[in-house]
């Protein structure tokens, strides 16, 4: 029993034979669409992009959190920017994933990932200047700082590969 694509005849127009229509790629996928999870954007660089993000801010915080501190309010802006960045990116990551964005089309959300971006890379590379300024050379706060600078250049790859991928489809929608 095949539960593929199937055509069904329905009768004769006046024009002429009845042509049945070509059975293509895209009908056939039409039951992607209905599924509720999209599993290509697991293995998407974009998808990998944000794993790695979310692992590099984990092990920042988790590094700077098992450490002696030395000043309270430099590394706890630091814990709250990872936390905060981690959080949203886990968001934007669950929302590609279920497709949510398909369902809430009143937000725009390039828009919303990008500004995201934006803000959260700045805050945590302000996070990171400080954290390792701060750190006096302690192994775990020197981790977490580097960490918090990998995970910033890790956005800032995220956020141009977004703006890229917008510029170019403008540009060619606009001329074709």
């Amino acid at each position: 029993m095949s539960h593929g694509a199937r055509v069904i005849r329905t009768g004769v127009s006046s024009g002429g034979p009845a042509v049945p229509p070509p059975v293509t790629v895209a009908s056939s996928s039409a039951g992607s669409d209905e599924e509720l999870m999209d599993g290509g954007y697991f293995r998407s660089c974009a998808g990998m992009l944000k794993v790695a993000q979310m692992i590099s801010l984990l092990i920042g915080f988790i590094s700077v959190n098992n450490s002696p501190w030395t000043d309270y309010s430099a590394y706890s802006f630091f814990q709250i920017v990872t936390m905060c960045d981690l959080v949203m990116i886990l968001f934007f990551y669950i929302m590609h994933i279920f497709r949510v964005y398909r369902k809430l089309t009143c937000v725009s959300w390039p828009l919303a990932e990008f500004l995201h971006y934006l803000i959260g890379t700045i805050l945590l590379l302000i996070g990171s200047i400080v954290a390792a300024a701060k750190s006096y050379n302690i192994t775990g706060l020197v981790a977490g700082a580097t960490f918090g600078f990998l995970a910033t250049i890790l956005c800032v790859i995220s956020m141009w590969s977004s703006y890229k991928v917008s510029c170019i489809t403008q540009s060619t929608s606009k001329y074709h």
